[in-house]
């Protein structure tokens, strides 16, 4: 069994406690997060940008609960940490896991200095363990779909890809303080919107060119982006439109459309279960999955690495690293 330790007890450290539980070559040994006497309030509390799945409070009962991460780290010795704190504390933690000698799975962004990135990167090397960036979207199904036809050419090249995701400004948890503390999150641009971009420059590659617009919101400077991408010697272009700078009610919304040579494919979070394909003679849906599986395939692909002794290749962080510095060319 791998002891597991989840550092960071909000939304995205609840999901992904969930999903570890799941899996039948886990031991979840701890939970770290400051607020220790409000963790299983939080399991009665829905919040973020869409559902998720519930699981008793019961099933924590044998968990240790820390307040700090080097009391778990040096008491519980965890063979992995999966790190789900805020932006600007990325590099700290996984710093001191990596130390610690254990593997680390760091939600993204993975760090908004680059230098302290590659910090992380070597440290990583040194330690000879396992350091993977939390891109969810590379697992998502329709998007793995979407990947699979711009590598295998079966509708012909990739002519134009358009990405989006918008929501409205983040409230819960600690986001509502996070205003206060302008552009420490990144702001949407590296919190949301880097999901598209993550995603455009791994199945496309890193543009040539970059022509960006930005609009400040609450949260930073660039909470919301409109940018497209050009690529030299090739027929290519690639639209990023996202951003949070509505109302915190507004509906959560994520989509792509892709225009191969023979065909164009539409996916929404709308109809998060079908890519619509259209050709000259009509449309048809076509049944990709959901959505949330996306989840648990990463938490699940980093055990495996775990398990298997294997470097990450999916989400590297060498390629993590390389979707900071392009979030940077949106606004430089």
């Amino acid at each position: 069994m791998i002891n597991v330790a989840v550092v960071g007890f909000g939304f995205m450290g609840m999901i992904h406690t969930g999903n570890l539980l799941k899996n039948t070559k886990v031991h979840l040994s701890a939970i770290v997060d400051k607020h220790t006497d409000n963790i299983l309030q939080k399991l009665e509390v829905q919040s973020g940008n869409f559902s998720a799945e519930k699981y008793d409070a019961e099933e924590l009962s044998k968990v240790k609960i820390y307040n700090n991460i080097t009391d778990c780290l040096k008491e519980q010795q965890p063979d992995a940490c999966i790190i789900s704190v805020h932006t600007n504390l990325h590099f700290e933690m996984a710093k001191f896991a990596l130390e610690a000698g254990a593997h680390v799975f760091l939600e993204k962004p993975f760090c908004l200095d680059v230098e302290q990135g590659h910090q992380l990167i070597e440290l990583a090397l040194a330690k000879n363990r396992i350091l993977m960036v939390g891109h969810v979207v590379r697992f998502m199904p329709a998007y793995q779909v979407l990947k699979s036809w711009i590598d295998n050419g079966e509708y012909g090249d990739l002519e134009f890809l358009s990405m989006s995701r918008f929501s409205g400004v983040p409230i819960w948890g600690q986001w509502k303080d996070r205003q206060k503390d302008f552009g420490s999150s990144g702001g949407a641009l590296f919190d949301l919107v880097i999901h598209d971009i993550d995603f455009a420059q791994w199945v496309c590659g890193v543009p040539s060119g970059v022509n960006a617009n930005i609009l400040p919101g609450k949260l930073s400077n660039y909470d919301y982006v409109s940018a497209l991408w050009n690529y030299s010697g090739k027929k290519l272009h690639v639209k990023i439109e996202g951003g949070n700078t509505f109302h915190p009610t507004y509906p959560f919304s994520a989509s792509f459309t892709a225009r191969f040579n023979n065909v164009s494919a539409l996916y929404s979070s709308n109809d998060p279960a079908n890519i619509i394909l259209a050709t000259d003679s009509g449309t048809k849906p076509l049944p990709v999955g959901d959505a949330n599986e996306g989840f648990s395939g990463e938490i699940n692909y980093f055990i495996d690495c775990i398990h298997n002794n294997e470097q990450p290749v999916l989400c590297h962080p060498e390629s993590a690293l390389e979707t900071i510095k392009l979030c940077y060319s949106h606004i430089n």
